[in-house]
């Protein structure tokens, strides 16, 4: 099977989906996610795999979320908002394997989002996690916000999407958004040996094991269908093409002039 924005890997019985956007921070548009949904399904119901890591070609993001040059009050894939969002999301959560998350830089917006839905997150000392919605005029209505709770707690994730500020490999892994922080040249080792434990382990215990933890928070896939339809909303006004049109002019968004 051949890909245009991803590459596909089997390591020892680890399935690595490598996002190949590197030029453009592994940031994602339809084609995109259309290729991991694929490519997840095709390791989670591979009876050889026994986990499965999503990652990012090259040495600066793991994920930077929605391509922006793909984005003009929509994205250029289908999809509520022009993304399949819902089903990515989905895809990571009911493959019934793990996922391991394999963080070596920017994991930004929707990156950061899908860093939070994995499983498990090992990040190097290089990373850097964070949100940029309210800042771009943009938000996750769904996982991003409500499973981050979960993940983080309540009062962090509101600092989180409130404040969008930057958070180190370190700070990640004491607020529980990263299991393990390594330094950047063991990164690739410590992940692939997770992996490779995980294949010991019974598939089917995995398996129960990841429905079960997910049965707790399975109302938050109506969450995040609603919210994202008034995210696509959102889009269709101006305080929103703001955050767009800022960025291609490299100047602050100034959204409060189109409050009405």
């Amino acid at each position: 099977m051949s890909y245009e924005d991803i590459l596909y890997e089997v390591r020892n019985g680890v399935a690595w989906i490598i996002i190949n956007r590197s030029e453009k921070m592994n940031a994602f548009r339809g084609t995109t996610c259309d290729e991991i949904i694929k490519a997840m399904n095709r390791a989670g119901y591979d009876k050889s795999i026994g986990a499965i890591v999503l990652a990012g070609a090259g040495e600066r993001a793991f994920c930077t979320g929605g391509d922006q040059s793909a984005h003009d009050g929509n994205y250029d894939g289908r999809g509520t908002i022009g993304l399949p969002m819902e089903e990515l999301h989905t895809a990571i959560r009911d493959v019934p394997k793990p996922v391991i998350a394999r963080v070596q830089g920017y994991a930004i917006g929707g990156g950061n989002v899908l860093a939070t839905i994995c499983d498990l997150t090992i990040c190097s000392e290089k990373a850097i996690f964070g949100q940029v919605g309210p800042k771009m005029g943009s938000v996750d209505p769904g996982y991003g916000t409500a499973f981050l709770a979960r993940v983080v707690g309540e009062k962090k994730a509101r600092e989180i999407w409130y404040m969008c500020r930057r958070y180190s490999g370190k700070e990640a892994e004491a607020m529980g958004l990263a299991n393990l922080c390594v330094p950047h040249e063991q990164l690739d080792e410590e992940v692939q040996k997770w992996g490779e434990e995980l294949c010991e382990r019974s598939p089917t215990a995995l398996a129960i094991a990841k429905r079960s933890f997910n049965m707790d928070t399975a109302h938050q896939a109506g969450i995040a269908g609603m919210g994202m339809y008034a995210l696509k909303l959102y889009y269709d006004t101006e305080e929103s093409r703001e955050g767009v049109t800022a960025l291609k002019e490299k100047r602050k968004p100034e959204f409060r002039k189109f409050v009405k």
